[in-house]
């Protein structure tokens, strides 16, 4: 049997009951509950060799290779024409939020301290779509798998919140519901947290969240290779290759969007994409999550908090305003 496949079948068990989870309880998104099973598994002391010894092969397999093959079917869900129905103004509009947010996270994170690569990576996951985001950055800037622990922690903490906290200001901020839906698509990092907290106004107002969130997803082509072209400035020949401008699953993720922008793909091929997806991302983001260690975060994280609670205030006041605007 492949070193690997204990440690896959460990993680892909964990989505099964993460999709269960869903199943019982729908507000709860399933990448949401894949990554929160993860971290309660991590912080048992009983099972930490099994995650550093046996699984650990199968559960880097999850957490690399799954995920990027997720992000690629992710694409699946755009269609460029939605997203140009949505009018220039509140496209311009989603983009500033993204790129002021990934720039002023990016600039707080050195500020406090932030090691190596959590800067860019908590930035990513505030400002373009959660995990799925902090995933594919950590790809092209080749962090290692313990940058990625804080940044998935916050975001999953924050984008949890937000199903609570954004419903309860939506009237005192005197929103609309298709007002209150753009907020939430600007504004929440996961786009099945997005789902969560928008379904609660209503259908038109879910449609619109989704169009803005997948407009905020779009941009982690672009995000990936800006950064990518800097990292490529900074490295060292002798350290070894420098990162693609471009990488393969980013390339991919792309293609799939013009896929589904170009041609008429059947409402059965998008279905079974948009389920394997959902497992190939809950299997990757429960491996994720399975590496985080609270103990650590106690000692080290409380500045990574700072920085990960004010991105998430300035992203929704900065939805807030692209509803205005738009």
């Amino acid at each position: 049997m492949p070193t690997w496949m204990p440690g896959l079948v460990v993680a892909a068990s964990a989505a099964l009951v993460a999709w269960l989870v869903h199943l019982a309880v729908p507000a709860v998104p399933i990448l949401t509950a894949a990554v929160a099973l993860g971290i309660v598994v991590g912080q048992i002391p009983a099972l930490r060799p099994a995650l550093a010894g046996g699984l650990a092969p199968g559960l880097r397999v999850a957490a690399r290779s799954l995920l990027r093959l997720g992000i690629v079917l992710l694409g699946l869900k755009l269609s460029l024409v939605d997203i140009a129905a949505l009018g220039w103004v509140s496209i311009l509009a989603t983009i500033g939020v993204v790129v002021v947010t990934f720039v002023g996270t990016i600039g707080l994170g050195r500020a406090m301290g932030l090691p190596g690569h959590q800067p860019v990576l908590v930035a990513s996951g505030f400002s373009i779509c959660g995990a799925s985001a902090i995933g594919a950055m950590a790809a092209t800037v080749r962090a290692r798998d313990e940058e990625q622990a804080v940044p998935v922690a916050l975001v999953t903490l924050c984008g949890t919140l937000a199903i609570a906290v954004l419903p309860a200001l939506w009237h005192p901020l005197g929103l609309s519901a298709t007002g209150f839906g753009h907020w939430v698509g600007a504004g929440v990092h996961d786009v099945g947290q997005v789902v969560a907290t928008a379904q609660l106004a209503g259908p038109a107002a879910l449609a619109v969240a989704v169009v803005v969130k997948l407009t905020r997803v779009l941009m982690l082509a672009p995000m990936v290779a800006i950064t990518a072209a800097v990292e490529r400035r900074r490295a060292i020949e002798p350290a070894g290759p420098r990162p693609a401008i471009v990488p393969l699953f980013v390339a991919g993720f792309l293609a799939a969007v013009l896929l589904n922008t170009f041609v008429a793909l059947p409402e059965p091929v998008l279905t079974g994409a948009d389920l394997v997806q959902t497992a190939l991302l809950a299997t990757a983001l429960f491996a994720l999550g399975a590496s985080i260690r609270f103990a650590e975060l106690a000692r080290t994280g409380w500045r990574a908090l700072v920085v990960g609670l004010t991105s998430w205030a300035l992203v929704a006041a900065l939805a807030y305003g692209a509803v205005l605007v738009g």
